[in-house]
């Protein structure tokens, strides 16, 4: 059952910084978030842990987010402040002292939320979602002495990036599709859950764009929501992308009494399913049936990036997940008998830090020079055509690939509503939803300082200025190019 929309009307939002009209989102809500706002919150211990732990083998040891234990494994790379108890990829929150008010209801309604990151509709909404994205401290992870320049940062980079973005986005139509795409996948799943006697509004909540994650959860409210799964739609997990959103999850969460008791679990990746990896394998067959040589063309799979750190100081258990992705998905192949090369690489980086090698521009050349002549790119870590796919990957990325000497080129199409691959997701929601428990509330974490205006300007003014120094200083320089439309990893899936 969806919400009512109002197409082409609007609604004042007001938060704590500012205020300005915005369209509608899919469901109707009003907020008072700073949707803009990292969570710093996550970051302090509380008193009453998660439960959240994965027997994926291609996991072990990781714990990729700090106040958000995700242990893989028995030994936890981190004594963080959060235990592990529960089923394969999937996250739970444990009972609360008090009896959940949800166990009484007359009538269970089941709830999916759907998170991805989102994309500007228009060319109009490019700077303002691009500020949103880099105010994440998931995105940009400053030491604690500096997040105070967080917002000033994104500002900055967002103005400086707009003009460039625009251009990417008017090269395919003028917007992204995502959220469209997004939302035809959450109608293909509520019907693959009926089929399967299951009946369940589906949600669809983004994490830097509308409809906000928030607005989806005031709707699960208003709806009276008893048993909630939350699947995002990122087949790997990744501190960037499922932590981010799961650290929204929490504060709003922790500050509800009606959340705090509600049943939920947290699909933390699906890479490993066997429908993902069939639906993945169906899709490079069909497109390797269009070379006139199938069995010599290299499967290029291009995945997008994360920063090296993420991997090895904090744990990101995303480069272990993809890998072994790729090896599924090459076995089910071989079990095919299609035995072509492959090689896997990251596009996508940004910034001046370091990033998961190989890249994708780098190793398209390198295999040009070696005499690579038909390549078939598969955007491996996106389930729907977006900026990524339609610009980076068609555009960018094919004209390299044929001026380095390749001659054949072929793109595997995003899953968007492949029925094998909706499917399988119905799936996975159904095999959560046993495990669904209440996520318990934390009142011990420290208050989060009240809003004081002037002294926002304050920091905000002076941030301004030492964030324009640090783009112009040599040895810190984070150049503008850095952040070009064709560099953002962010809007994903």
């Amino acid at each position: 059952m969806e919400a009512a929309s109002l197409s082409g009307s609007s609604l004042c939002y007001r938060n704590d910084r500012f205020s300005r009209s915005i369209p509608r989102g899919r469901y109707i809500a009003s907020a008072s978030r700073n949707f803009s706002d990292g969570l710093n919150a996550v970051d302090k211990p509380s008193s009453k842990p998660l439960s959240i732990s994965s027997s994926d083998s291609s996991t072990q040891n990781h714990s990729p987010l700090k106040g958000l234990n995700l242990s893989y494994g028995p030994i936890q790379k981190r004594n963080l402040n959060l235990q592990t108890d529960c089923a394969v990829g999937v996250c739970t929150f444990p009972e609360n002292v008090a009896e959940s008010h949800h166990s009484h209801s007359a009538e269970e309604k089941l709830g999916v939320l759907l998170l991805n990151l989102g994309g500007p509709e228009t060319l109009n909404d490019v700077q303002p979602f691009l500020y949103n994205l880099f105010a994440d401290p998931d995105i940009i992870r400053l030491p604690r002495l500096l997040r105070f320049l967080q917002r000033p940062l994104a500002k900055l980079i967002s103005v400086l990036r707009a003009p460039k973005s625009k251009e990417g986005y008017a090269a395919i139509g003028g917007g992204s599709p995502l959220r469209k795409i997004t939302d035809e996948q959450a109608d293909a799943l509520r019907m693959a859950l009926e089929a399967k006697n299951v009946c369940a509004n589906v949600y669809v909540g983004m994490r830097y764009w509308f409809p906000f994650t928030e607005e989806a959860i005031e709707q699960i409210k208003r709806d009276r929501i008893t048993k909630l799964v939350v699947l995002p739609l990122y087949p790997q997990f990744s501190i960037s992308t499922t932590g981010s959103s799961i650290r929204v999850l929490q504060q709003v969460f922790k500050e509800d009494a009606y959340l705090s008791t509600l049943p939920v679990s947290v699909i933390l990746s699906w890479y490993q399913r066997q429908g993902y990896i069939r639906s993945m394998a169906d899709l490079i067959e069909k497109e390797l049936g269009k070379f006139a040589k199938p069995e010599e063309v290299m499967i290029f799979f291009s995945a997008h990036g994360v920063p090296v750190s993420y991997v090895e100081d904090a744990g990101d258990p995303y480069k272990d997940q993809m890998e072994e992705c790729i090896y599924l998905i090459m076995q089910e192949l071989k079990a095919r008998g299609i035995g072509n090369d492959h090689t896997l690489a990251y596009q996508s980086r940004v910034g001046p830090v370091q990033w998961l090698k190989p890249y994708t521009d780098e190793v398209l050349v390198e295999i040009g020079q070696k005499g690579v002549k038909s390549l078939l790119a598969v955007p491996v870590s996106f389930v729907s055509e977006h900026i990524e796919t339609l610009e980076e990957i068609d555009m960018e990325y094919k004209h390299l690939a044929l001026e380095s000497g390749i001659e054949n080129w072929g793109r595997v199409p995003a899953l968007g509503c492949n029925s094998l691959f909706i499917t399988d997701l119905a799936d996975a929601v159904v095999e959560a939803l046993p495990s669904a428990k209440a996520m318990a509330t934390s009142t011990d974490d420290a208050e989060e300082t009240e809003f004081d205006p002037l002294n926002y300007v304050v920091k905000m003014f002076f941030g301004s200025i030492l964030a324009f120094v640090l783009l112009l200083t040599p040895r810190l320089t984070v150049r503008p190019s850095d952040f070009g439309l064709h560099r953002e990893r962010f809007e994903i899936l």
